[in-house]
């Protein structure tokens, strides 16, 4: 049994070829770019991560489309465990939030109410409430806890934000 949650997020050109490792170092999700795989790609990727005993995951990036990008379709044919909209371009932290993508994150949880979403990008007690408020249920913050005199305290203010909105 895991005793730790291991949410991988792979950013690369060929995740099918990190999916063994992945499982043997004990991950227990998997999230690729839709981006990089699509298709009977992403359809195989995500039975892949499955078979694997891991938890199949698609990210998108701000201007990607859940429709067009066949996001969508994943979710439809119950590929998938959970949908990371990034509300930054991908590369590097500390960037600002992109409250467009919040739309993306209301259509999702409009159309699968018990689907997993993450948001991850520019996640900080500013931001977190209006991540709930939309629908995702898994934040990331990064930047605003390491960067933070105390760590603890974010943690705790982001956890109340998230609490108060999911409340409202």
């Amino acid at each position: 049994p895991r005793d730790v949650f291991l949410d991988c997020h792979l950013s690369v050109s060929n995740p099918a070829t990190l999916v063994p490792a992945l499982a043997d170092a004990g991950a227990s999700s998997v999230t690729f770019h839709i981006e990089v795989a699509s298709g009977d790609d992403a359809r195989e990727l995500c039975r892949s991560i499955r078979a694997h005993g891991m938890r199949a995951a698609v990210a998108c990036k701000p201007s990607t489309s859940c429709e067009t990008s066949g996001i969508y379709d994943l979710c439809d044919e119950n590929l998938v465990d959970m949908v990371l909209c990034l509300s930054v371009e991908p590369g590097f932290g500390g960037q600002a939030f992109m409250p467009s993508v919040l739309d993306k994150v209301r259509a999702l949880r409009a159309r699968y109410p018990s689907l997993d979403i993450q948001m991850d990008g520019g996640i900080k007690i500013g931001t977190s409430s209006a991540c709930a408020e939309a629908g995702a249920n898994i934040l990331v913050a990064g930047s605003a806890i390491f960067g933070a005199q105390s760590p603890a305290s974010v943690i705790s203010a982001l956890r109340s934000a998230i609490i108060d909105a999911r409340d409202a």
